[in-house]
């Protein structure tokens, strides 16, 4: 029976990873591992995304407990601090999660004889893209501590890779669409937010700048080709832009097409804000060539109703959504406010015998 495991499966892109692979691997044994921070943020959902695992581990990956890649045939690896804004907040942790404890998990993941290892990574390294679409043999220049964070760990993977160790670093795009714990600090999301709770769209740049996008449900697929995939498709060691062509879209182009779907909808943009320099179009032909199986089937038009309706049918009408918990770092200030996590983002009250029984009976 193989046997996957996957880590920061309680975010906004696992619940949708975890439904696919059991689709796609029924008999297979998944395994989540997750902090918890999000574990609450459910929305419109009448099933817990977990209850599609075999096991949910609560742990943080900074900290792998003993055992826990023991059978392991593939990794998957989330687990990190998601976003710029984040990223911002928590510098050291973000490197701490997104890089060093990566870097970790793999090398264990090497020594217990795990044969498929792979990493969410982000076409966000490319950071400002001038005019051509960039491949991935162009410079990276990143502008973030999260971009940084996924330039060093692919870096640092790509030595371990080998014949028995498969490493597929994929370069995914903005993400957007539904999920059971959906964010709304995401540029499709939120302009969906907008124009369902008020009837507007703020952009706070120009609109210019270029956003590569991919559905949640994309990347799900991308992943179970990256768990399947041979050494004689991109080698032992891969690091792939993971999209479509036909979702390089400026940011100004996405609020009009979410303001078409919501007749009435206005949209400001900001002509004197500073220049973004998070522009960049990205060339997705390499990943088209190994994973024609597997190209994204997601339209941007069907992702905005998807996301309007389910939006209205969650009653949403919250005009001050991004302070809402629907932005992922003001849960974490929350929880921090609150004295549930340190500075770090640990939790400060563990109690390791029930963890203990969490692990050894599943949820």
């Amino acid at each position: 029976m193989q046997r996957i495991l996957i880590t920061g499966n309680m975010g906004y892109v696992g619940p949708g990873v975890v439904r696919h692979l059991r689709q796609q691997f029924p008999h297979a044994e998944l395994i989540g591992f997750d902090m918890g921070y999000f574990a609450h943020c459910l929305t419109g959902t009448h099933r817990l995304p977990e209850s599609y695992l075999d096991r949910q581990l609560f742990g943080d990956v900074r900290h792998l407990p003993a055992g826990l890649l023991a059978g392991v045939d593939a990794v998957v690896s989330l687990a990190a601090i998601s976003n710029d804004p984040m990223g911002q907040t928590y510098e050291d942790v973000t490197l701490a999660v997104n890089y060093r404890a990566t870097l970790e998990l793999a090398r264990r993941a090497k020594a217990a004889g795990v044969s498929s290892f792979v990493f969410a990574s982000s076409c966000s390294m490319y950071g400002e893209g001038g005019e051509g679409a960039k491949t991935e043999t162009s410079q990276l220049n990143p502008l973030t501590a999260y971009a940084r964070s996924k330039v060093l760990s692919e870096q640092h993977l790509r030595p371990l890779a080998s014949d028995d160790f498969l490493i597929t670093c994929l370069r995914f795009a903005t993400a957007c669409g539904w999920s059971d714990r959906l964010r709304l600090d995401l540029v499709v999301n939120d302009f969906v937010a907008g124009a369902v709770a008020a009837g507007e769209i703020s952009i706070l740049s120009d609109g210019t700048p270029w956003r590569p996008l991919i559905h949640v449900q994309d990347m799900a697929r991308a992943i179970e080709w990256a768990i399947g995939r041979p050494a004689e498709v991109g080698g032992t060691f891969l690091a792939v832009n993971t999209g479509s062509d036909h979702w390089n879209y400026q940011v100004r182009e996405l609020a009009y097409a979410v303001a078409g779907s919501l007749p009435g909808t206005l949209v400001s943009l900001n002509a004197a804000a500073p220049p973004d320099k998070r522009s960049y179009r990205v060339d997705f032909s390499l990943y088209r060539e190994l994973a024609p199986a597997h190209q994204p089937r997601r339209t941007l038009a069907d992702t905005i109703d998807e996301l309007r309706d389910g939006l209205l049918a969650m009653n949403f009408r919250d005009r001050s959504f991004r302070s809402s918990e629907l932005m992922r770092l003001r849960v974490l200030t929350s929880l921090r406010e609150s004295r549930e996590l340190t500075d770090e983002l640990g939790w400060r009250q563990v109690v390791p015998a029930r963890a203990e029984v969490l692990q050894s009976v599943g949820v």
